[in-house]
């Protein structure tokens, strides 16, 4: 029996509910969530994500070398090809068995699953109609055996050509990626084969042909959340642990509670009664946005927190702000230890629409899968009103209409003001600098770090730079001892002044709707842009001529940092 292994983190992000497992030369497809042993997952603590997704828990992927701890799996796609005798055809037929991926001809080949499949933007995928390609709609019968031929010349679709022994003229899959090449074949069929073998709801879109290891296939939809206090502390995740039997309060007996506080050996039957009430009250209040997650984080990075014990999950200390920068920079914080914590709530397909989005499960569960991540980070807000004036000056305004044009009515939130939209996309562009800018100093990879934005109409407007690793690199302080004021303001000052140029210019600087769904302007691989797992906006919404300005016409002093890098 083959097994197939992946990382914890991999099952949010990569080989989630739904996506496609590759696994030596087969493909399996994740399974719902109802189908996983949740009895074997780990708690994890975060009562304020849990909230915000409406479930009363968050367990990690269960893991392990018990076959009982496995994720369930089942094979996607059927459609296989016989290397040898290049038969294409169900699994079943092709091998008579249907456990067996192995050909039933002379040489018994393993089978290779076909490389193409077909979804549609609402998130159901289903087999490549290869009969009704070649035959031109029609459906299949017995007497017809296909075969899958590759031409030798390249590894193009248009070198894979499909033939039957019915005689019909054989056909190339060229094409068949196309947005409407399928529309003739009908509409979708709405299967969504991770929730069952028959779920499928009636869908009126055109299935589209994308090649099985596409990263358009899945698209995680993840949220996170930093732990913070109270809920970062000890206590606070000693009652989270104890939930299920203290949720109830006719069920917390004066016996159950001595019976914990002994359990625990630090932690007083008054200081449990405490929390349980805290927590209670917290219960019947209006489920959490993001929005407001972001808010709470806010404020308690800015408030900071020195460390009262070794188990804290968050050290926040004050540090000074460079000189060269108090102008803009409000706050520097050193966070020594930080814990977030990602929960996957659903996935789409072919685009990140969200409107589109796809369960996780066929009914819902009071659970959703999750991982946390230990590290550090450096977290630099700034003065609102000062940016605000800078937002209404007539070159960050022209920026932003042009912005508005190319990017369209995605750019800004609903009910957002135009301000803090381009607040948004300049401390984006500059968290891309400064990490850019971390990773030569502190030795991390770009990779290995992450941004995390706080600007809304409330008067956020902060970044906070950590580590998004869940190894022991995550925590070793090279980023956080960054943001010593002997580091900090160096490293700012040689990362924008490096950005203020890109290799790629006049290009680079003069572009307009570049990069993904065209939506940067200023922005290229040489400059800002950074590893997709490193940015939350998937590498959009940037812009480097809000930082330094444009050489053109006397811009070049109308950058948010033109005046710190003059001043130099």
């Amino acid at each position: 029996m083959t097994v197939a292994k992946a990382r914890r983190t991999q099952l949010l992000s990569t080989y989630g509910v739904g996506s496609l497992f590759p696994s030596e030369t087969t493909s399996y497809m994740i399974a719902g969530i109802h189908e996983w042993k949740a009895r074997d997952a780990d708690l994890i603590s975060e009562p304020r994500l849990a909230r915000s997704l409406g479930v009363s828990e968050l367990k990690a992927p269960p893991a392990g070398s018990k076959r009982k701890r496995d994720i369930p799996v089942i094979r996607f796609p059927i459609t296989q090809v016989c290397p040898s005798c290049r038969r294409i055809d169900s699994i079943g037929k092709l091998s008579n068995d249907r456990e067996v991926a192995r050909c039933s001809c002379e040489k018994r080949t393993e089978l290779s699953p076909f490389r193409l499949v077909i979804a549609c933007t609402r998130g159901h995928i289903d087999e490549f109609p290869y009969f009704r390609w070649l035959h031109q709609g029609q459906d299949g019968g017995s007497e017809h055996t296909m075969h899958l031929r590759a031409q030798g010349r390249t590894s193009s679709l248009a070198d894979l050509e499909l033939t039957c022994t019915c005689g019909v003229q054989p056909r190339t899959l060229d094409g068949s990626a196309g947005p409407m090449a399928l529309a003739e074949f009908g509409k979708c069929a709405g299967r969504r084969p991770w929730l069952g073998p028959d779920e499928s709801q009636h869908c009126e879109e055109t299935p589209r042909a994308v090649q099985r290891g596409a990263s358009n296939v899945w698209l995680p939809a993840v949220r996170s959340a930093i732990s913070i206090p109270p809920y970062s502390q000890a206590l606070a995740k000693f009652v989270d642990r104890h939930w299920v039997s203290l949720g109830d309060p006719e069920a917390v007996t004066p016996a159950l509670l001595r019976n914990l506080a002994e359990y625990s050996r630090r932690f007083s039957v008054q200081q449990i009664e405490a929390e349980l009430e805290r927590r209670r009250g917290e219960a019947f209040d209006d489920l959490l946005t993001e929005e407001a997650l972001r808010r709470q984080e806010y404020a308690a990075l800015v408030e900071g927190r020195q460390q009262e014990s070794l188990d804290d999950d968050f050290v926040c200390q004050e540090r000074d702000v460079p000189v060269d920068f108090e102008h803009l920079i409000s706050d520097v914080r050193k966070v020594t230890r930080l814990r977030e914590v990602r929960a996957l709530y659903g996935f789409t397909r072919l685009d990140d629409n969200e409107e589109n989005l796809c369960a996780l499960s066929p009914d819902k569960t009071h659970w959703l899968p999750a991982i946390e991540v230990i590290g550090e980070g450096v977290f630099i807000a700034f003065h609102r009103d000062a940016l605000e004036d800078w937002a209404q000056e007539s070159f960050p305004v022209e920026r932003w209409n042009l912005f508005k044009k190319v990017a369209g009515p995605a750019l800004q939130r609903p009910d957002e003001r135009a301000v803090t939209g381009l607040i948004r996309v300049a401390l984006h562009t500059f968290a891309h600098v400064v990490i850019d800018q971390l990773s030569l100093e502190a030795g991390y990879p770009a990779a290995s770090l992450r941004e995390r934005l706080y600007v809304d109409d409330t008067g956020m407007a902060g970044v906070l730079i950590y580590t998004a690793s869940s190894d022991s690199a995550g925590s070793l302080g090279g980023v956080a001892s960054q943001a010593e004021t002997e580091r900090l303001g160096p490293a700012l000052t040689e990362g924008l002044a490096r950005m203020s140029w890109c290799s790629a210019d006049p290009v680079c600087i003069e572009s307009q709707g570049a990069g993904a769904d065209a939506m940067n302007l200023a922005a290229c691989h040489a400059c800002v842009l950074l590893p997709e797992t490193s940015c939350e906006l998937g590498n959009r919404y940037l812009d480097r001529a809000l930082l330094f300005g444009t050489p053109e016409d006397g811009h070049e002093d109308h950058g948010l940092f033109s005046e710190a890098l003059e001043s130099i």
